[in-house]
């Protein structure tokens, strides 16, 4: 039998030597398998960023239902009121105001019990009231009222809502930085108050004189 002809190659003008078969072949083959490591490469990829989505899509995201979170002040501090055995604020604000949290805290450090109501105020910035009082439910010490304010300073005092009150008036601080671009400081009924915020100096004051009103109001009805 009569071995064919071996085909011409048009780059050579020549049939190929059995050397250039097999080094042609070997160049096959290497770009073979690299082309195939690098559809694996890229398969591999695909597949992990799939995973990666289809986690991204699983987890929740957003922030809930805190837009709209507003908790019932008035029952959580009659629930808490026997736990610190003393009342607590209950501040009834108008519309536009949402209570986000209120609940009975401790700090170790000074020894000291408070309860913390955080709200959004109308203008969509950050009010808080904080109640303290030490273990012998009395006010609570300077040390907790400087953590409290981040330790800004006392810029004055005023007489509003029947009591009289330390100011802390640092209206040129960041809400980015801080929490209290204002604060008031007053002793109710054997108790710290304070009531600070982001908010503008006017929301601040109308949470505090609101908080007083609860006070004085809860205060008679567990004296009567």
């Amino acid at each position: 039998m009569r071995n064919s002809p071996k085909p011409v190659v048009a780059e050579l003008g020549r049939p190929e030597t059995a050397a250039e078969t097999a080094a042609r072949k070997a160049e096959n083959s290497r770009l073979y398998k690299k082309r195939k490591t690098v559809n694996n490469l890229v398969y591999s990829l695909l597949v992990t960023l799939g995973l990666v989505l289809i986690m991204v899509l699983m987890v929740p995201r957003g922030t809930g239902d805190y837009p709209s979170r507003n908790v019932d002040v008035v029952q959580l501090a009659q629930n808490a009121t026997n736990t610190a055995g003393h009342p607590l604020a209950a501040p009834q604000m108008p519309a536009g105001w949402l209570a986000k949290q209120a609940q009975l805290r401790h700090n170790k450090d000074t020894r000291t019990s408070y309860w913390y109501i955080g709200y959004t105020t109308p203008s969509n910035n950050y009010a808080a009231v904080a109640q303290g009082t030490t273990v012998d439910l009395t006010p609570a010490s300077e040390a907790w009222v400087k953590t409290q304010l981040e330790r800004k300073k006392q810029t004055g005092q005023e007489e509003f809502a029947g009591h009289t009150w330390r100011v802390y008036s640092h209206p040129k601080d960041s809400s980015d930085n801080s929490n209290v671009r204002y604060g008031y400081v007053t002793t109710i009924a054997g108790a710290t108050l304070i009531v600070s915020g982001t908010a503008s100096e006017a929301e601040v004051r109308e949470l505090a004189a609101n908080t007083v009103a609860s006070l004085a109001s809860r205060n008679a009805g567990s004296n009567g």
